[in-house]
């Protein structure tokens, strides 16, 4: 939310996000699939699967083949926009690079994925380098369990 000075008065704008600048400014084409998936991405709050995103295509009456949203999620992943996130599931999910650092708690009873943010995993990095010399340059940890709503 950005403020804009209008006629002497303050008020709050909301600015939109533009995909097609973002895929353009990757020298990615603008198609209807890409533009799809890329708000498809930014709209839902979990990691989401190949298999939703050509589910979500055909509802948008976006005609495409499940190769080629294979082959957007691998330009996207290469591109930096997409990172893969596995659940030991046989099979990968994938959210927004953009998103801010965090990790999921997976739900073994209904597979509910509930973000989690507030790790204090930054701290536990940083020891890491100091006491071993290693560089971490990205990590994974996902916590497995029995949700709220399950337990009840």
């Amino acid at each position: 939310m950005s403020q804009v000075l209008y006629n002497c008065i303050m008020v709050n704008v909301q600015i939109k996000h533009d995909c097609k600048d973002e895929l353009n400014a990757l020298n990615l084409r603008a198609t209807p699939a890409r533009i799809a998936l890329m708000t498809l991405l930014e709209a839902v709050d979990k990691p989401i699967d190949v298999q939703s995103m050509i589910e979500h295509l055909n509802k948008k009456d976006i005609k495409t083949d499940p190769a080629t949203v294979f082959r957007i999620v691998n330009m996207f992943t290469d591109k930096g926009l997409l990172k893969p996130i596995q659940f030991n599931e046989g099979k990968f999910r994938y959210e927004l690079s953009s998103k801010a650092d965090h990790h999921h708690f997976i739900c073994e009873q209904c597979e509910s994925i509930t973000d989690i943010s507030d790790c204090n995993i930054d701290e536990l990095q940083k020891e890491i380098q100091k006491k071993k010399g290693l560089i971490v340059k990205r990590h994974s940890l996902e916590f497995f369990g029995i949700c709220q709503s399950c337990r009840n």
